[in-house]
């Protein structure tokens, strides 16, 4: 028997769109989610665009209706974690979302002695900017990684992710990372907080096993995997812990 859930945490690129493409059944999956009076959250690892770009490009680009205050994405998470750590200043890998998540919990950007170095997606990394991060925790300042993601699936391929920008900076330095973006603890409590209900009472709906599916598996909430994207049947043959629902669209899931 199918249970009610009061609130959904959603993926992005794989659920929603797929790369550049649209995912013809997510639009009337969010609209029905509406007409039911579900809340829901946008939770997505990308720590490179803002909230309001990915708002725009939801309802520009793939005619899904969304707004800001339902985005949550690894850099606001790794901002709201930081403010549990105390400190002042950060010195950050990243692009755009990353950068301004950080201004806005009023981070101050130090080069030489931070209290926390932040490593995210940047498409514009240079070998400087790995050495002031490799320098900075060395000298003891806490090492933060937006998201664990080796690669990003892309029309030419399979290309580096967050995760390997962060192992060349883990190798460096021989210190290991706190990891902020699905599947870890971390952006999971921040995300209910956000939406204000409890682990029983949401559903976790994603395309890939190794991130969302073990994101709701490992934090004890229910999941729904949906074959639109990463994870594809086969993949599960092997695989343990399965999640607490598959599909094959969204448009399988009735919405109660």
């Amino acid at each position: 028997m199918v249970k009610q859930y009061k609130g959904y945490l959603i993926d992005l690129d794989g659920t929603m769109y797929k790369g550049n493409e649209p995912i013809s059944e997510a639009p009337d999956f969010i609209n029905r989610l509406r007409t039911a009076g579900k809340p829901f959250l946008f939770l997505t690892n990308n720590s490179t665009s803002s909230p309001e770009d990915v708002t725009e490009k939801l309802v520009n680009q793939f005619g899904v209706e969304a707004y800001v205050n339902e985005i949550y994405t690894s850099s606001l998470a790794t901002a709201d974690y930081l403010k549990t750590l105390g400190g002042q200043s950060v010195y950050v890998i990243g692009e755009k979302g990353l950068h301004e998540a950080v201004a806005r919990a009023g981070f101050i950007v130090d080069e030489e002695n931070p209290d926390h170095v932040v490593v995210g997606l940047d498409r514009e990394l240079t070998y400087q900017k790995c050495e002031t991060a490799t320098l900075a925790i060395q000298k003891g300042a806490s090492f933060i990684a937006t998201n664990k993601d080796t690669n990003l699936p892309t029309e030419r391929g399979m290309v580096p992710g967050a995760g390997s920008l962060v192992a060349l900076i883990e190798k460096a330095t021989r210190i290991k990372p706190t990891f902020v973006g699905k599947p870890e603890s971390i952006i999971m409590n921040e995300a209910l907080k956000v939406i204000g209900l409890e682990k029983s009472e949401v559903l976790m709906v994603g395309d890939n096993y190794e991130t969302d599916i073990l994101a709701g598996i490992e934090n004890e909430i229910d999941t729904l995997l949906v074959y639109t994207g990463f994870t594809k049947e086969a993949d599960l043959e092997t695989v343990i812990e399965q999640p607490t629902y598959s599909i094959q669209t969204l448009d399988e899931w009735d919405v109660r």
